[in-house]
């Protein structure tokens, strides 16, 4: 170490020196706080969201709108059983329906809010590349 060094103690770098600086402002986020089961099912959704080969088939059904598992099979690189497989994962989470006639199922989103999660990540993940490109 040269002596421009800055040797910072690792235990006290983010600790407080009060354990609540603004008790007010900290009582009303823990009052609009969701409830633990609420944040559960949060995690659930963005940890099913968080699957390459998911996200292909819903940016599937975002544009082709309903269809039959061969056909979401085949428009996203995946074999029959990876897509039967990962949409019975989005219609236990409610993220698909499907639909049944004779052998053959079609899915569909489940409703417009996953059309709006899916469009708010793509605008902030382009954002967040223009802002790295400014830099």
């Amino acid at each position: 170490m040269n002596d421009r060094s800055i040797v910072v103690d690792i235990e006290t770098a983010d600790s407080c020196v009060l354990p609540v600086v603004d008790a007010d402002r900290v009582e009303s986020v823990r009052r609009v706080m969701p409830g633990p089961e609420t944040m559960e099912d949060l995690a659930q959704i963005f940890g099913l969201l968080s699957d390459p080969g998911r996200l292909r088939l819903i940016a599937a059904l975002l544009e082709g709108g309903e269809m039959c598992v061969c056909d979401l099979a085949a428009a996203t690189g995946h074999s029959m059983s990876a897509a039967s497989h990962a949409l019975r994962l989005l219609r236990a989470h409610n993220v698909v329906k499907v639909r049944r006639t004779g052998r053959m199922a079609y899915y569909r989103l489940a409703d417009s809010h996953v059309r709006l999660l899916f469009d708010l990540a793509i605008t902030h993940i382009t954002h967040e590349e223009k802002d790295r490109d400014d830099e």
